[in-house]
């Protein structure tokens, strides 16, 4: 069995090697692939003897398990798919490049969590958040949840780190056996409406919420409290974190408790934690051509509601970037739930391969703006100063690198 493995894992690093030389990326995937195809079994025998934690959620899984696997590093080694490959192959790859490391924190996607959850046993399994997201990739929101559900009532030992303040989090991990609760904080609340267990309207009231079939927000051990996390034996911690934003501030306190429940020092982890400045490229500021552009990553309503927050304390015009490929879903309609109301007054600019649907919504939300598909023609484009570039996943990726050629 080892010897299938073994050979599984060089062929999948020989593929990976080869797909970087011919320039068509970093080899992930097609590593993951090839190692998968020979033994199926893969993920499985990767993971065994390994303490396991798994992030997921809809927004905030890649900086949380940078996060998480910063404060596992302060004990040791830790296997982690760090460059965002989410689904098996991702997860396979990252768990090849590492195989001595005793921690393996992995990012999920969260259509394939209960897949990954039956293949590893995890020690830990951290859900951060729930809401709609691309229709044609990820589907309906609530049967999402139906499905995480039944995957988390199952493990029997594994820890579920969730967010108390997320209703659709609350109820999929409402069956699991140890359940870990976080006061993270949920803005984004259009999907928490109506209970995904019983069809009638959630109330909610002082911070609170409930239904009148029972489901309501359970006490939370941890909780964030503006720039302090507040402990399950009453402490305040201070959060000083290098990354921006209320978002960042949410996926860090769930990183932490995730950590300290798993026996990492709480000062260790919140120092770790607070020197993580980057994640992928995302918050990053790069030079073109003498104008700073500061760079960020939303791809669902959720995820830019919490991006445009931020461009609060970010002068200059605003580039927004939206593609529809294979890794970000064809379906944009997401697009009409983007608060981008609150940019009036502001000039931005629509580009990516669905530039004109990002126009259109930008017409009736009544925010000045121009068409240019390229991103980079259109930062060419502004006036002198700072710029902001919002793109969804494979427009950032693609500017980032190309920002980066140029530079």
């Amino acid at each position: 069995m080892q010897i299938r493995l073994s050979l599984a894992v060089a062929a999948g690093a020989f593929a990976g090697k080869l797909s970087r030389l011919a320039r068509r990326g970093r080899g992930v995937i097609i590593s993951g692939r090839v190692t998968l195809a020979i033994d199926p079994d893969a993920l499985r025998k990767l993971a065994r003897n390994r303490l396991v934690v798994l992030v997921s959620g809809t927004n905030g899984k890649t900086t949380t398990s940078h996060l998480l696997a910063a404060a596992f590093a302060t004990g040791g080694r830790v296997a982690a798919n760090r460059s965002g490959a989410n689904m098996p192959d991702g997860l396979v790859a990252a768990l090849s490049r590492d195989r001595q490391a005793p921690v393996a924190v992995l990012e999920v996607d969260e259509p394939h969590l209960p897949q990954v959850v039956d293949a590893v046993d995890p020690a830990a399994v951290v859900l951060l958040n729930l809401s709609r997201d691309q229709l044609d990739r990820v589907g309906e929101v609530h049967r999402l949840e139906a499905r995480l559900r039944r995957a988390l009532a199952g493990p029997p030992t594994t820890l579920v780190v969730a967010n108390a303040d997320d209703v659709l989090v609350t109820s999929a991990a409402w069956d699991a056996p140890r359940t870990l609760w976080v006061g993270a904080g949920a803005p984004w609340d259009q999907d928490g409406r109506i209970c995904p267990r019983c069809a009638e309207p959630v109330r909610w009231y002082d911070g609170s919420w409930s239904c009148t079939c029972g489901l309501s927000r359970p006490v939370a051990g941890w909780a964030l409290d503006e720039d302090k996390v507040l402990t399950p034996d009453d402490r305040r911690l201070p959060l000083d974190l290098a990354l921006p934003g209320r978002a960042n501030r949410a996926n860090a306190v769930m990183a932490l408790a995730t950590a300290c429940a798993l026996g990492v020092d709480a000062e260790a982890a919140l120092a770790a934690i607070g020197d993580v400045a980057e994640v992928n490229g995302r918050y990053r500021t790069v030079d073109r051509r003498g104008r700073a552009v500061r760079l960020l990553l939303a791809k669902n309503p959720a995820g830019f509601a919490e991006t445009l927050t931020l461009l609060d304390d970010l002068p200059g015009p605003v580039v927004v970037a939206v593609n529809s490929r294979e890794a970000d879903g064809r379906d944009v309609s997401w697009l009409w739930d983007v608060p981008f109301e609150r940019l009036r007054g502001r000039h931005l600019v629509a580009c990516g391969d669905r530039a004109d649907e990002v126009a259109t919504r930008l017409l009736y939300a009544e925010v000045d703006h121009h068409t240019v598909a390229d991103p980079r023609r259109a930062l060419d484009g502004l006036r002198p100063g700072p710029a902001v570039l919002v793109a969804n996943y494979t427009a950032f990726r693609d500017a980032a690198r190309a920002l980066d050629r140029a530079a």
